[in-house]
């Protein structure tokens, strides 16, 4: 064999060596990390509006939410005016609901964080995220879909046995440049789609890349939807546990 063909061999052989190592396959959990690390900061303030879709109606409200961690939130509504000043706590394991025109604050059971809020499709963790995926799922990478113009890696979630979740599994699709959550479909523990919801208008909040849109579908129900569209979001401000009390309630402005 002359030298010109050996190292004509040896340059392939390099080259291909070279593209392998450029394209190890990421693992799930390593998407998953990545797309938590976008959002990870001890404490978030977003401020929303969400319209309410029913086939005979449909209602539009605003709202200012603060998160710490993944033990307290609170919710402040801004409008409509009938709703104005409403605000809803989690602290730990406690949820509560101050009504301003009673002045009164009810202490709901915690089960209201699993349910839908206030009306809408979308539960309390999925307005202010309190789920860590990387603890409480099992993720498998299964393919690639396009999701409102962009190319996402498609993830499979099971839940961990110890883990004390909502659904029976979650499929999601992650865009591959930004890491950005663009799809999530909700099952339940038969396996059967509960939600749909598709994100889109990726735009630049609180000096993250992120999708500021959510549309939640439910599954068999026409005509029915929640859009979640975010305004502001401020990430790492200072917030005392004392923000999130029963007694602060009251004092709760946006």
């Amino acid at each position: 064999m002359s030298r010109t063909i050996i190292k004509l061999l040896g340059i392939a052989i390099l080259g291909s060596v070279a593209i392998s190592m450029n394209t190890v396959a990421i693992t799930a959990e390593q998407i998953l990390k990545k797309v938590e690390q976008k959002l990870a900061a001890s404490t978030m303030i977003a401020e929303m509006d969400i319209r309410i879709k029913r086939p005979k109606w449909t209602k539009t409200m605003s709202l200012k939410t603060w998160a710490k961690g993944t033990d307290y939130a609170m919710a402040y509504i801004t409008g409509p005016d009938k709703d104005k000043g409403t605000v809803y706590l989690k602290a730990k394991n406690n949820v509560y609901n101050y009504l301003p025109k009673i002045k009164k604050t009810v202490k709901l059971p915690a089960a209201l964080l699993s349910q839908n809020w206030m009306g809408t499709d979308m539960t309390t963790d999925d307005l202010v995220k309190l789920t860590k995926l990387t603890s409480d799922y099992r993720a498998e990478l299964t393919g690639s879909q396009m999701v409102s113009g962009r190319d996402c890696h498609v993830i499979e979630l099971i839940p961990r046995e110890d883990a004390d979740v909502l659904w029976g599994k979650l499929l999601l699709c992650i865009d591959k440049k930004g890491y950005i959550q663009m799809k999530t479909v909700f099952y339940d523990e038969d396996e059967e789609v509960v939600n749909t919801m598709v994100s889109s208008d990726v735009k630049n909040l609180g000096g993250t890349l992120m999708a500021s849109k959510m549309v939640m579908t439910p599954a068999g129900k026409k005509g029915q939807s929640t859009t979640v569209t975010y305004r502001s979001m401020k990430f790492n401000a200072p917030i005392s546990n004392e923000f999130f009390t029963k007694l602060n309630m009251p004092k709760v402005k946006p």
